[in-house]
């Protein structure tokens, strides 16, 4: 196990939570929304993300429908507002 990965199990047991988050769809999710809105909306999305998949059940498949969801929206965010960095 990586570092990262280790400090995530280090949260998951800390936060009570079940082990197995997806590392790379919240990853891949931060870095869209950094390129594609701004570096500061990365953290503060992934944790609305977050707190969405919580309110629906909090399982993979509600973390993967919410990153999902958000994703879509940076992607029309960048088109609209030309904030792209590619």
């Amino acid at each position: 196990m990586s570092r990262l990965d280790d400090w995530l199990r280090e949260v998951e047991t800390a936060l009570d939570l079940p082990a197995g988050l997806d590392r790379d769809l919240v990853l891949d999710l931060a870095r869209d929304v950094a390129r594609g809105v701004a570096r500061p909306a990365a953290p503060l999305t992934t944790f609305l993300v977050g707190l969405a998949a919580g309110r629906s059940g909090g399982d993979v498949a509600a973390v993967a429908a919410a990153a999902a969801r958000v994703t879509d929206l940076a992607s029309a965010w960048a088109q609209e507002h030309g904030t792209s960095e590619g």
